[in-house]
């Protein structure tokens, strides 16, 4: 199993977030801080606004800034929105060879323990 940069970038944008909450932040400082080329930085905090991880403000003092408290956004949320729904075909209901498929377990199982590790770990864990 592979993540692309695309979660990667994501995840490191919404920990950098994190470690300056509850203050706001422009993007230049964050691509700067991250080493991630600015255009591609913006759409990513693009995709995080539209699911209402991060709100931006506008204006000379505007920027991004965790929708939430660090401790109640998990890093799974996060690469999730980047990377897309964690699944395998076995875990797509309209399957119909689930119940006839013996390896089927291995990759339900291995789904739902994916999900419960990303999903248990807040972006607070990642800044301490």
């Amino acid at each position: 199993m592979k993540f692309s940069m695309k979660g990667e970038y994501g995840l490191r944008l919404a920990v950098n977030l994190a470690r300056s909450y509850p203050t706001i932040k422009n993007t230049k400082d964050i691509a700067a801080e991250e080493n991630i080329s600015l255009k591609y930085l913006e759409r990513l905090i693009g995709e995080l606004r539209k699911k209402e991880i991060v709100k931006s403000f506008k204006g000379k003092d505007g920027g991004y800034i965790l929708a939430r408290n660090p401790k109640k956004i998990s890093a799974g949320e996060v690469i999730e929105v980047m990377e897309g729904t964690f699944t395998s075909k076995c875990m797509d209901t309209h399957c119909v060879q689930v119940k006839k498929c013996p390896s089927s377990f291995v990759w339900i199982k291995l789904g739902e323990q994916i999900r419960k590790t990303l999903y248990g770990i807040k972006l607070s864990d990642l800044i301490k």
